[in-house]
């Protein structure tokens, strides 16, 4: 027998989706994170979950990995020292940075640690003019003196970025092949290669943060690919990038910039793969973990995409799933301000030591053990009772930490810890709805992660959205994600050109540059001619604009019809974003797009038939909960959801337990079992 294996590795728990092929079978798994060593995890997760199905390694025919190394790094600037070499007159850019200033009347606000220092950022003799010519030759002597110089400095990696190489790269080229000859145990990252588009900054920024990644997660990734074949395994891995595609460990390499979100974006792509199969397309995900919690809109089946991001203060310009991320987990910390205001999070107690509650020496009152103490979660144990809890080192930790400097009970402290991070989580999802022009009322809250589903009807209650997906396996929809996401690489070319007809050839000639491009990476990813699918869009703007909407363009030669229908698509894109269009005004097309996609396999899930007999679900036992609206605790009954069946119902308030999550449905709701075993939560109320 083969099998597919997807692995999510998160802040507190490493989670595993394992599909038999032959079987049709999924299996789902979870263990503790091993923060020093992730690999650690990985590799006995593995190992444990082929045991318990009796599978041999080398039956494994696909792995692939969503890792959290490269925003790690970023965030605990752990990565690697790095180097910048760029235009003559233009190494200060990277601090200067742009205009935006993110809190423009705070005096106290510290910008980011600049990732490159001064004395290591370095300028040659060269220029380009805007159009590609050559204004200055590069002097090979002064490269070869910074070069050599970087080299004595012990540097590990070298970011090359230099004026208008994203029209003609020969420069840069030139410099990378210096560093070759010279400095070739350097990792060298070029602009040209990892960002070619306009804007220095955003592109300086980006292919430093490429550099400054690479090292650490060349080291992780082949440690990783070594750590499994050691135990067995002999197909190679992927990783999982931030547009929720999946990448080789080349790519990764060459690349690591394109991971920074790898975990989150496979978490919207398994959502987005079951609700299509349930014939929802409008979603908010809700994907709340030990850390932090991840929202994203998903219109029509397709998620918001967006080319650039700020992680941790560093500006990224490369394609990524449009996630909003806020440090909202079961293992946020909750604690008081200079004026006594309850605040959670954004630290996080992890895996290690983790919630008090885990008795594993955790000092710090977090979500989870709010939970505890209000009943919403077992008192007794979790994960199927693979984990044992301690409600007393709870109720300690909230006492000495909030009840003592608030004069608040241990039941209204507990309260208080859930009504801020639900506010927290809210502020999120209006971030990606109402702020952007949608409605979230018109969406459904898909709630996953092992937190998620505890806190996702109180947190649609406050948007007023009225139905709640939970999918099967909720705690480990990310690592399910990794088993539906296809291959993919995106490629941009800028070149800016007016919108008219008489252009049609000429933008017809850089699509198909740029699906050249990506045919030969499909290639390399050996992907069958009948799999392979590329999908064409355009950066778009009004003449005289400073910034663009990427407008869909339609497959084949870029004709008039094409034409036409871009041209349209921009203005009503336009109009409900800005709220205004100007059909007369001269449209400019920037950046043309190109995304290779190689479709893989994907697990298909058991359609269930609607069980027989009519009676309703048994409760397995009854449990004290604490809701906010009665101020009280009530009797509640809990199911276990492996033990519910498709057309069963259970109206709040009720407690579903299952290995990796906790379901909590509250008062004026009611759960629905459908025929894949999901769960829809409705709000009675509303109808």
């Amino acid at each position: 027998m083969k099998c597919m294996i997807g692995i999510d590795v998160g802040g507190t728990f490493t989670d595993f989706s394992l599909f038999d092929i032959e079987k049709k079978e999924l299996f789902h798994y979870k263990i503790s994170s091993t923060p020093d060593d992730p690999s650690r995890a990985i590799v006995t997760g593995i190992l444990e979950i082929l045991k318990q199905k009796d599978i041999p390694c080398d039956r494994v025919d696909y792995l692939a990995h969503g890792t959290t190394v490269a925003t790690n790094a970023l965030i605990e600037h752990k990565g690697a020292k790095t180097a910048l070499i760029t235009t003559k007159g233009f190494k200060d850019l990277l601090e200067i940075g742009r205009q935006t200033r993110p809190s423009l009347y705070n005096l106290f606000k510290e910008k980011p640690e600049i990732l490159v220092p001064g004395n290591l950022r370095c300028e040659v003799p060269e220029r380009l003019y805007y159009n590609g010519a050559v204004c200055e030759p590069l002097d090979e002597n002064e490269t070869r003196k910074v070069i050599e110089k970087l080299k004595s400095d012990n540097i590990e990696a070298i970011a090359v970025c230099t004026l208008f190489s994203y029209i003609n790269p020969s420069h840069e080229k030139r410099i990378g092949e210096l560093i070759e000859e010279i400095f070739p145990g350097a990792y060298i990252s070029v602009s040209h290669e990892v960002v070619p588009e306009f804007r220095e900054y955003q592109r300086m920024s980006t292919t430093v943060v490429n550099a400054y990644l690479g090292p650490v997660m060349a080291k992780y990734v082949k440690n990783f690919q070594d750590s499994i074949k050691e135990a067995g395994i002999k197909v190679g891995p992927y990783i999982t990038q931030s547009n929720g595609s999946i990448i080789s460990i080349s790519e990764t390499i060459k690349n690591p910039v394109r991971t920074a979100v790898s975990g989150p974006s496979a978490g919207v792509v398994g959502a987005i793969y079951i609700t299509g199969m349930c014939g929802i397309g409008n979603i908010i995900t809700f994907d709340m973990g030990g850390t932090s919690a991840d929202v994203s809109l998903i219109e029509n089946g397709r998620p918001l995409l967006t080319s650039e991001r700020v992680i941790h203060g560093y500006p990224v310009r490369i394609p990524m799933i449009d996630i909003v991320t806020v440090g909202a987990g079961g293992g946020s910390i909750a604690w008081l301000d200079a004026g006594g205001a309850l605040k959670v999070g954004p630290e996080s107690a992890g895996a290690e030591p983790g919630p008090a509650c885990y008795g594993r020496g955790g000092k710090e009152p977090t979500v989870t053990d709010a939970n505890v103490i209000l009943g919403r979660l077992n008192p007794e144990y979790i994960l199927d009772g693979k984990m044992k809890l301690m409600p007393s080192l709870s109720a300690e930790v909230i006492k000495d930490k909030i009840c003592s400097r608030t004069g608040l009970s241990l039941i209204e402290a507990a309260a208080g810890i859930i009504a801020v991070v639900n506010s927290n989580m809210v502020r999120a999802i209006r971030i990606v709805s109402v702020e952007r022009g949608y409605d979230p009322r018109e969406f459904t809250l898909v709630a996953f992660g092992g937190a998620g589903p505890l806190h996702a009807c109180a947190v649609a209650n406050e948007l007023g959205i009225s139905q709640v997906f939970i999918p099967l396996s909720p705690g480990t929809l990310c690592s399910l994600g990794l088993l539906v996401a296809d291959i993919k690489y995106d490629y941009v070319k800028t070149h800016i050109i007016p919108a008219r007809e008489e252009n049609m050839d000429e933008i017809d000639g850089i699509f198909d540059s740029l699906i050249e491009k990506g045919k030969r990476f499909l290639d390399a990813e050996r992907i069958p001619e009948d799999k392979r699918q590329y999908i064409k869009s355009v950066d778009a703007r009004y003449k005289r604009q400073n910034y663009e909407i990427t407008i869909p363009v339609q497959d084949g030669k870029f004709d008039m019809e094409s034409f036409k229908n871009t041209i349209e698509s921009f203005h009503r894109e336009h109009e409900k974003n800005y709220g205004y269009c100007n059909p007369e005004q001269e449209v400019q097309f920037v950046n043309f797009r190109v995304t290779a996609l190689g479709k893989v396999s994907k697990p298909t899930p058991v359609k269930h038939e609607v069980k027989r007999d009519t009676k309703k679900p048994v409760p397995a036992s009854m449990r004290d909960i604490y809701f906010e609206n009665g101020g009280k605790f009530e009797s509640c009954p809990v199911f276990l959801r492996k033990e519910l069946s498709y057309g069963d119902k259970i109206t709040g308030p009720a407690v579903i337990e299952q290995m990796d999550s906790t379901i909590l449905i509250i008062p004026g709701w009611e759960a629905e079992i459908d025929e894949y075993l999901n769960i829809r939560i409705k709000n009675i109320k509303k109808g």
